[in-house]
């Protein structure tokens, strides 16, 4: 389990969610107190500004459906502030928000990642060897043999 602790809220990740928790007065005075969670797959993009010498920076996380706004220049954290779906950290918690990025980017890369088939756990020449039990048992007569071992083949 990651955690960091931001400006306001701190954020968790399990590897399957992020929980967003916000408590006391600052949470009540920008978005409100509560939990938030998001399933990795909801999450569709993580925007990030570094904490700077003089502003705080912020994690923000995009979900389908969601509104975003566009910032004005000079006023993308305090924006932040009040989205539901992000996180303020100042420049000694960003460490720990750089973890939890990295973690989340690989996620979310897993998630969209294609998937590749198995190969089966039977080969041909094993199937082959089936249906030659059954025909000599009886069960499939010659011409039914020839007919799958053909579709097996790709004849």
């Amino acid at each position: 389990m990651i955690e960091a602790k931001g400006h306001g809220g701190q954020v968790q990740f399990d590897g399957q969610y992020v929980t967003i928790t916000r408590k006391g007065f600052l949470a009540r005075a920008t978005v409100g107190k509560g939990e938030k969670r998001l399933h990795i797959s909801q999450i569709t993009a993580v925007q990030w500004k570094p904490a700077g010498a003089f502003v705080n920076g912020f994690i923000q996380f995009t979900v389908p459906g969601g509104t975003e706004r566009r910032s004005a220049f000079g006023s993308q954290t305090s924006s932040a502030a009040h989205d539901e779906n992000s996180i303020v950290f100042t420049k000694q918690q960003q460490a720990e928000f750089e973890q939890l990025r990295t973690a989340l980017d690989q996620s979310i890369a897993a998630q969209h990642a294609p998937r590749i088939p198995t190969a089966p756990s039977t080969s041909v020449a094993d199937e082959l060897t089936k249906l030659a039990a059954l025909r000599d048992q009886g069960v499939l007569s010659p011409t039914e043999f020839e007919q799958q071992k053909s579709r097996m083949l790709g004849q």
